[in-house]
Formats: C-alpha cells, sequence, structure tokens
C-alpha cells in the first residue's frame, strides 16, 4: 500500500519535512558546541530535530570574511562526514556583498554535497534569488535548495515571487532589520517578545510571508527572540508562531532556546494519539473516507493528521509502533508500507 506522504502530499513532500529549529551560530566555539549538540540530540531523539546553521553574515570578522568562509566548510565537511544523519547549513554574505561570490566559490563548491541548504540573507527581489541560483550552478552545487532572509517593507512586498521561486525552499523574517528599515516609524518594542506579535506592520509582514509560503509549498521560519534567557517567554513566541501565524519552523540562537522551540512547535500525547487511530484507519480504507468518533474524513483531514504526526516525528515525540514504520529508512526511501 502506497505510503501516505506519497498519497498525501506529492510534490510538497520534501519541503514540509524540515526540522522545526533552525539554530544559528557564527563564532567558531559555538559553532563546534552547536554540532555538537546537534549530534547529542540526534542520539536522544532517534532523529535530527534541528538544523545547525553555521554563520558567516555575522560571524565573519571585517576582513577575515575568506579564513570564516573555510573554517565553516571545514566544521560542514567534517561534521556531515563524522554523522550523516547531521544537517548542517551556511548563512553567506548578500549577494550585494564583496564577499558573496567568494563565500559561493568556497562553501558552496567544496561542502554543496554535504550541507543541507544555503540561507541568503537580506533577498529583495526575484533577481536576487536568480543570482544567488547562479553561483550555486558556477560552483557545481545545483541540487542545492536555498533559503532566503525577507528583512525590508520591499521584500515583504514581494513575498509571494521570491516563495514562488522553485530553488527557494523556505523563507524566514528578519525581525529586527524589517524594524530598522521603517526609520523609527516602529518603535523598539515592535522588535521585543510582546511587540512583535501585537504591532501591525510586524504582524502583518509576518502573515504575509507564511501566506506567501504555504501558497507555494515553502517552509516559514519565524525570526529570533532575543530575550534568550527567558525560557517562558520563549516558549510563549513559538506556541503564537506556530498556533497562530502559520509558521512551521523558528530561529533559535542560542542553545537554550531550541528545547523551547521543540516542545512547543511539538503536538500534544492526545493529538498524536487521534492522528494516529485516523491515519492507520485511512491506510486500512484504501484512503476513502471514514467515519472516525462520529466524524466524517477524507483525504484532506487525512493530509492534515498526516503532517501532524511528521512533525511529531521531526520534534522527537514517541510515536506509536505502527506509525514507527512509516518514518524507518527502508519506507522513507521506498515510499511504501504495509
Amino acid at each position: 500500500m502506497s505510503h501516505p506522504r506519497d498519497v498525501l502530499l506529492g510534490a510538497q513532500a520534501a519541503s514540509l519535512q524540515l526540522p522545526v529549529c533552525d539554530h544559528y551560530s557564527g563564532v567558531e566555539a559555538r559553532m563546534r558546541k552547536s554540532l555538537q549538540l546537534q549530534a547529542d540530540m540526534l542520539q536522544e531523539f532517534g532523529a535530527c530535530v534541528f538544523d545547525v546553521t553555521l554563520d558567516c553574515e555575522d560571524g565573519a570578522p571585517v576582513g577575515g570574511e575568506a579564513e570564516h568562509a573555510a573554517l565553516v566548510t571545514e566544521l560542514a565537511l567534517a561534521a556531515t562526514a563524522a554523522n550523516t544523519q547531521a544537517r548542517v547549513a551556511v548563512r553567506v554574505h548578500p549577494v550585494d556583498h564583496p564577499s558573496f561570490e567568494a563565500d559561493m566559490a568556497v562553501i558552496a563548491a567544496q561542502a554543496g554535497s554535504r550541507l543541507s541548504h544555503i540561507m541568503v540573507p537580506k533577498v529583495e527581489t526575484v533577481a536576487d534569488v536568480e543570482r544567488a541560483q547562479a553561483a550555486l550552478l558556477q560552483s557545481e552545487a545545483g541540487a542545492l535548495p536555498l533559503h532566503v532572509l525577507i528583512e525590508s517593507p520591499a521584500a515583504v512586498h514581494r513575498a509571494f515571487d521570491i516563495a514562488a521561486h522553485p530553488r527557494v525552499q523556505s523563507l524566514s523574517f528578519g525581525l529586527m532589520d524589517f524594524v530598522s528599515a521603517h526609520g523609527g516609524a516602529i518603535p523598539a518594542e515592535g522588535m521585543g517578545i510582546e511587540g512583535q506579535f501585537t504591532h501591525p506592520l510586524v504582524l502583518r509582514a509576518k502573515l504575509d510571508i507564511a501566506s506567501a509560503c504555504h501558497a507555494h509549498g515553502k517552509v516559514p521560519s519565524h525570526c529570533v527572540v532575543t530575550e534568550f534567557k527567558n525560557t517562558e517567554a520563549m516558549r510563549m513566541a513559538a506556541k503564537k508562531a506556530a498556533c497562530e501565524l502559520g509558521y512551521t519552523r523558528m530561529w533559535s540562537i542560542h542553545p537554550d532556546q531550541i528545547r523551547p522551540i521543540l516542545e512547543a512547535m511539538s503536538p500534544s500525547e492526545a493529538q498524536i494519539d487521534q492522528a494516529s487511530a485516523i491515519v492507520l484507519a485511512a491506510q486500512a480504507a484504501a484512503w476513502a473516507p471514514i467515519s472516525h468518533a462520529g466524524q466524517l474524513h477524507d483525504r484532506a483531514s487525512y493530509r492534515f493528521f498526516w503532517q501532524l504526526l511528521e512533525r511529531a516525528h521531526q520534534t522527537g515525540c514517541a510515536l506509536p509502533p505502527e506509525i514507527r514504520l512509516f518514518f524507518s529508512d527502508s519506507v522513507a526511501i521506498s515510499g511504501t508500507g504495509s
């Protein structure tokens, strides 16, 4: 019998399997610790529950961009050689930065086959995406996805066109640059844990980006929370991003933020039990409509509940044995289940 992913998701399946947390670090000691933490948590959860994005844009010292690009390439190659399940990405400099071409020539050319994606910051137009794609092709990393960072009002205006580009896998919202781009029209509180969820211009931008992603089967990734020592605030922000704004992924800038993001974006045990029962009953009915607990379900609701189970797997939740089979290597690769 067909795998739920093939029956229910089709061409969207690949983009919907990204981990819910994307952790950024740019200083060498922190990059090494982040990669080790990823390996440790992979062992703990049995799945790679967050990406590590090694940062050139904010991590490279001025004048030391080439050396930093070489360093992140070395770290990415070492991490992915040690663990084939590791998910390592790199944020390069913006396309109009003098170091962009050099970043791509080194990082994409030498580690492109090992990276999960390249993050391109300060993308303003589809032309910026095309330029990044051309650099990938020049580096013979033509299969590598691009994630892009939307950081200005103009870029938000073009979010639907940017999300439509086939090379783009995910859009992230750059909160602080977006607020700064308004020249003081948005107060500083708009960058804070409360203001970023209440100021109308910030809230509209977040919704536009999420809507653009969902319109084109891409992954919306929520912005940073700078109050990294406030675990409860972090958990609240992640829950709002997921449940109210439609984000399925979120940035982390401190190791203490990773678990709150995972917890906030994980389905509850009751949700997992409900989804499991419905998906298994649907499979037994060859994906025809069923009645479950007095409610009618068909492929539209099956899709919802399967995506919930995928998110449970991505966040390391416990799954019933029959559902775990769908995520075993042989079933996931072949795309079939019994």
